[in-house]
């Protein structure tokens, strides 16, 4: 993310530079219609399908001596616009972070260029992830799904879902899919746009993928642990920022990224590559969501170990970057060393010459006269 200078001139209205400015009271006025939609008769319909969860599904069960009703959800076409609107919510929320926690940092602590930047995107994601984190957790632990890993694929399709959980995916598609514009109302540096544009598309696939193949359960375990291998990077990386000397938390952090990526593909082949092949609803059905059949089941596999593979790639190749970087600078403190203690016996040699035939004593200047 660029460094965005605050200026006293007011901008052509509509300009670009407008609208960075503006950006976050734009959307909130477009996020504001939609709710004062939902105060009229004639809008609400159309505003309620933007703002409240849809494909409402009501189950009765009769656990206990009275029948209860509870309320699951599927997928559907509508959730585009769920998507849309939560992606409004989301532009918002990271300028309100931007503006009163990151932006008041930066000022204190006057960082360069280069770790303005990184320090913003670490600012972000580290909220991001703390947040989806505890939240998924959160729903793991309800649903018992930590606690009865066979539910990962017994039963599928799993075409219906408590609230939370499909709350929580359209919130993460509407954040990453808000990471698109914010490239541009960040000003992002171009150099910077390419990786950014590579893990956001790689984030939107594999969670759109496992909300629409159903896969909603595996999907949702892989989030957290990844979240969580992510938030303690970025969080290293602040703690680095504000003190260079505390380094622990990257060596953590790389213990933990080479679990993660040992455990998502153990979890993937057992639910995928054994779970699902051996499970008694096989078959292709769009309309009852079942994609149990050999091709997707290979296809799911083959996106997941890629990224492993990728992940792993870039990972190894950012430990060798700070390798090196470590050995050169080791290297040119060794260097600097015998300088620093040759000069300082060049000064020493150089004050006792001064001492012994730079300056006369009164007796030498009296000889010298005579």
């Amino acid at each position: 993310m660029g460094i965005r200078k605050k200026t006293n001139k007011n901008p052509p209205v509509l300009s670009h530079e407008f609208v960075i400015q503006n950006h976050a009271d734009i959307v909130s006025c477009v996020a504001m219609v939609f709710l004062l939609g939902l105060m009229f008769e004639v809008t609400s319909k159309f505003a309620v399908l933007f703002i409240t969860v849809q494909y409402n599904v009501t189950i009765s069960t009769n656990e206990g001596p009275e029948e209860t009703a509870v309320n699951h959800f599927h997928h559907g076409i509508k959730d585009l616009a769920t998507v849309f609107f939560y992606m409004l919510v989301a532009i918002i929320m990271h300028a309100i972070i931007q503006e009163y926690v990151l932006d008041k940092i930066n000022r204190k602590k006057h960082f360069s260029k280069t770790k303005h930047s990184k320090f913003n995107e670490s600012g972000q994601l580290s909220a991001f992830y703390l947040f989806s984190f505890a939240w998924g957790t959160n729903i793991l632990l309800s649903e018992n799904f930590l606690s009865n890993p066979i539910a990962l694929w017994e039963g599928y399709p799993h075409t219906l879902m408590p609230f939370q959980m499909k709350f929580f995916y359209i919130c993460q598609m509407g954040y990453w899919l808000h990471s698109l514009p914010e490239l541009y109302f960040q000003k992002a540096k171009k150099e910077d746009i390419p990786r950014q544009l590579v893990y956001i598309f790689l984030y939107l696939v594999h969670i759109a993928g496992a909300y629409i193949l159903n896969l909603n359960r595996l999907g949702l375990i892989l989030l957290v642990l990844h979240y969580f291998v992510e938030l303690l990077f970025h969080v290293s990386r602040l703690v680095y920022f504000s003190n260079e000397n505390r380094q622990m938390g990257f060596t953590i952090w790389a213990i933990l990224f080479v679990i993660g990526r040992l455990l998502t593909l153990s979890l993937s082949v057992l639910t995928v590559g054994f779970g699902l092949s051996t499970a008694e609803n096989q078959g292709f059905d769009l309309a009852a969501g079942n994609f149990n059949i050999f091709f997707v089941r290979m296809t799911v596999l083959s996106a997941i170990c890629l990224t492993q593979a990728f992940m792993m790639w870039k990972f190894i190749n950012f430990q060798l970057r700070r390798w090196r970087e470590h050995a050169e600078v080791q290297t040119l403190k060794k260097k600097l060393a015998p300088a620093k203690s040759k000069s300082k016996k060049d000064k020493a040699n150089g004050v006792n010459g001064v001492s012994s035939h730079g300056a006369d004593s009164p007796r030498s200047r009296k000889e010298k006269s005579s």
